[in-house]
């Protein structure tokens, strides 16, 4: 990075010259090796995937603190750039899970030429402030300020919150030692101001977009995607997996998913091979989260979700 910190990353590449590359940015509290389960599929469909740790995180500078959205998003945007280095010429794609989601999401709202080819959300981390409510925001205030210091791991959690279906790979998740068990309130705050200035920005992002989001997703309310979803610009795909969870290309139904996004960069004038498109356009009509008052708990993101099987 331009301040001398070293980032690490992994990377898969195709056999031959790539059709497109993708800088993968990873949720919070995880890493690069978040990408294990779709990059080589990516790779052996001929996408070059570059994934690296982001700054507080894996094996990254100052591991377990926030470094600020503004840092993360220039950080984010410096990698892509020598990401373009690497692979002059082949379309660069932005993709980025919860609150990776976030970061990409922003890079492509402040810096559109490095979205141009596109950008892809995975249930990116877009849950307000304002969305959150009053007890909620003051409670995280309070802890933040008074003890910034305080680790919470989400066993404190009254119940079991689940990112994906797949054991395996929350079994690989919670072993990882690249994973960050426990999180400073300080952080957590970091967080929030992330996802709010995500939501805030959704309206300015440039160039395709592909947001997806899963039905059984217990880390972003679905209220705070459909919002985003809506500033999202004209054109702007959305996809929706009924028997998604939020970690989508690690979930066990991963296939339909991770074809819709190796398909859209591929041939982003086609329709979803798995119709989630249109399974998105009846979502948003039905509106069901008018009808549910579910608890949204504060962990806001993957960070804070029990990892335990």
């Amino acid at each position: 990075m331009p301040d001398g910190a070293r980032l690490p990353a992994r990377r898969w590449l195709p056999a031959g010259t790539p059709r497109a590359v993708v800088l993968a940015l990873h949720g919070f509290n995880d890493s690069r090796d978040a990408w294990e389960l779709p990059a080589p599929v990516m790779a052996a469909r001929g996408i070059a995937v570059y994934a690296p740790d982001q700054r507080g995180f894996g094996g990254a500078p100052d591991r377990g603190r926030w470094a600020g959205t503004d840092h993360m998003v220039a950080d984010a945007a410096e990698l892509a750039r020598h990401v373009r280095a690497l692979q002059p010429g082949v379309p660069l794609f932005l993709m980025g899970e919860s609150m990776g989601g976030a970061v990409a999401l922003l890079v492509a709202a402040r810096h559109p030429e490095l979205g141009s080819s596109g950008t892809v959300l995975l249930a990116p981390a877009v849950w307000s402030r304002a969305q959150m409510g009053p007890l909620l925001t003051a409670s995280l205030w309070a802890a933040a300020t008074f003890l910034p210091d305080w680790h919470l791991t989400g066993r404190e959690l009254p119940l079991h919150v689940s990112a994906t279906d797949n054991r395996a790979a929350l079994y690989r998740l919670a072993y990882d030692p690249l994973t960050v068990h426990d999180t400073r309130t300080a952080t957590l705050r970091g967080l929030v101001d992330l996802m709010t200035r995500a939501q805030d920005e959704a309206a300015h992002v440039r160039g395709p977009v592909l947001a997806a989001y899963g039905a059984h997703d217990q880390l972003v309310p679905p209220q705070a995607t459909a919002s985003a979803w809506q500033a999202l610009p004209v054109g702007a795909r959305r996809a929706f997996y009924p028997d998604g969870y939020h970690l989508l290309l690690r979930d066990l139904g991963r296939a339909a998913p991770l074809d819709d996004v190796t398909g859209w960069m591929l041939h982003p004038e086609r329709a979803l091979p798995s119709g989630a498109d249109i399974a998105a356009a009846a979502w948003v009509a039905s509106r069901p989260w008018e009808d549910t008052n579910p608890l949204w708990l504060p962990s806001a993101a993957d960070g804070l979700a029990d990892t335990r099987p």
